[in-house]
């Protein structure tokens, strides 16, 4: 009786000792947060989301982009023990996409910021999904000026959305002037696929250029149809020296294909970063010689070279053949890796917390960031890169930069 009651005092004391230890709590930086932490357990990996279109004519923007997030992933390391992943949904470039896929991500705790999204209609549906969640986005891609300026009802600019591409101001006030100045363009037809990113960029182009010359015609293409030749008709009759497109490389090589066979043999055809890659030459042939596009290849240099023999060794093709944001891709998400590695604080519960604010302040916050494609500091809007586009065309077969 005695050895049963002294075990018994023994279990009591030890139940009483441990109700009276102090519990595992989160961080005072995460408590004193309104929007708390992202909580990353022990043995769970420290996740950045990312939505793009990964199936479709479209996912050679996604496919690279994610490619070359993956290599900063990679080079990334660990942080106190935890791994970084990226987890890429398909969000199919389009706005119902883009919500559904903010939703999901937004639902996981592990995960700590967005590299996206990629297409500027899915970024615009995403942005107040995130922006309630405080989850902070660095897209390597979407390029529509919309997308940071303040909120026409309230002046409001959201606080989570941030990019370093060049905007689409940028690339049609420059695009217009290059048809201008550098090809004698007189007579300009434009056309677009009426998504947020082609239509937008499309009018940035005829708001510039009708001050040059003059615009023949402005007309919507439907996306993802086999057959223009009834709009590429209509645009030959007023006989242009060009035609401006604002939109994707899949209704670009249509287009391509059907210009002689509608009377447009000597028209320039003039893209932009979304008809950039090797796509396009592979489905155009020797229709799309001469054609131009904009993209932003980096600028030699170590950093470049080794992350070029990198992608190439992990993918078998040359970085910026399928899309030129693969060293974008790269930068923003070494970028959002970095703000990570700064704000995230180990718990005495064992648990890595990554307090939201914190997060969505440094990223807004970033300064003199080198990247591989350039230096970056983000404004009060979450523009983060001032340099402008620079201008390709097909010879021979293969993208060259176009003379400046």
């Amino acid at each position: 009786m005695k050895t049963r009651s002294l075990l018994y005092v023994i279990m009591l004391a030890t139940i009483v000792l441990a109700s009276c230890a102090p519990a595992a709590t989160a961080p005072a930086a995460c408590t004193s947060d309104p929007a708390g932490c992202a909580k990353i357990p022990a043995g769970q990996t420290i996740r950045i989301g990312m939505g793009a279109p990964m199936t479709g004519d479209n996912a050679q923007f996604g496919i690279d982009i994610s490619q070359g997030a993956k290599i900063a992933v990679t080079d990334a390391g660990n942080l106190q023990g935890w791994k970084f992943e990226l987890v890429t949904q398909d969000d199919g470039g389009t706005g119902e996409g883009g919500a559904a896929v903010a939703n999901k991500l937004v639902a996981d705790p592990t995960v700590v910021a967005i590299e996206g999204h990629i297409f500027s209609g899915a970024t615009a549906a995403a942005i107040p999904i995130y922006e309630k969640a405080m989850i902070p986005m660095l897209s390597p891609s979407a390029t529509n000026p919309d997308l940071t300026k303040p909120d026409p009802k309230t002046g409001v600019v959201n606080k989570v959305f941030n990019r370093i591409p060049f905007t689409d101001a940028q690339q049609g006030k420059f695009a217009a002037q290059y048809l201008a100045s550098k090809l004698n363009v007189k007579k300009l037809a434009i056309l677009h696929d009426g998504q947020a990113y082609g239509k937008g960029l499309a009018e940035v182009v005829q708001s510039t250029f009708s001050s040059l010359g003059t615009v023949t015609s402005f007309d919507a293409i439907t996306p993802a149809e086999s057959d223009y030749t009834a709009v590429l008709s209509k645009v030959a009759a007023n006989k242009p020296d060009a035609i401006f497109y604002g939109g994707y490389v899949a209704e670009a090589v249509v287009l391509v294909n059907e210009l002689k066979q509608t009377g447009l043999t000597n028209t320039i055809f003039f893209g932009d970063d979304g008809t950039f890659g090797a796509d396009f030459i592979t489905r155009t042939g020797a229709n799309g010689e001469g054609a131009y596009a904009t993209a932003l290849i980096a600028p030699s240099s170590p950093a470049k070279d080794k992350f070029d023999a990198a992608y190439l060794a992990a993918y078998g093709k040359p970085a910026g053949t399928l899309s030129p944001y693969t060293w974008n891709a790269y930068d923003a998400a070494a970028a959002l890796i970095s703000v990570v590695k700064a704000v995230a604080i180990k718990g005495d519960d064992g648990s890595l917390y990554v307090p939201r604010t914190a997060m969505v302040n440094g990223v807004r916050r970033l300064s003199n960031y080198q990247g591989i494609s350039g230096v970056f500091t983000c404004d009060a809007n979450g523009e983060c890169n001032s340099s402008g586009p620079v201008f390709f065309m097909v010879q021979n077969g293969k993208w060259v930069e176009a003379p400046k």
